[in-house]
């Protein structure tokens, strides 16, 4: 998915701009540091895991909350009337069977 980068990329700008330059000890010279570097000097987890498990957080607060609540019937329910043009826009569950499937990969 190409929405995912985005995420990571702004973190990984953050992070080196919060880091900043550092001097190079054998030729003296100020330079960026590389993204394995700065992924040693911080130690929060990934940007887009913590998206992920959040998403799947809420999810599971909504079908727990069931069908009374207007959210969820929004979330699971079909709209009226005609679509908008152009490419249409990726919806939750798509995205959560797209979770649960990588999930289901790495265990």
């Amino acid at each position: 998915m190409s929405e995912e980068y985005g995420p990571r990329v702004l973190e990984n700008r953050v992070l080196r701009r919060i880091l900043g330059p550092k001097m190079d000890e054998v030729t003296g010279e100020w330079r960026r540091l590389h993204m394995e570097q700065v992924y040693d000097l911080h130690t929060s987890p990934n940007i887009i895991q913590v998206m992920k498990l959040k998403r799947m957080r809420w999810v599971g607060h909504m079908v727990h909350m069931g069908e009374r609540i207007v959210v969820c019937r929004v979330l699971v329910g079909k709209s009226e009337g005609k679509r908008p043009r152009g490419r249409p826009r990726c919806r939750w569950e798509v995205i959560l069977k797209w979770i649960f499937n990588k999930l289901d990969g790495e265990a």
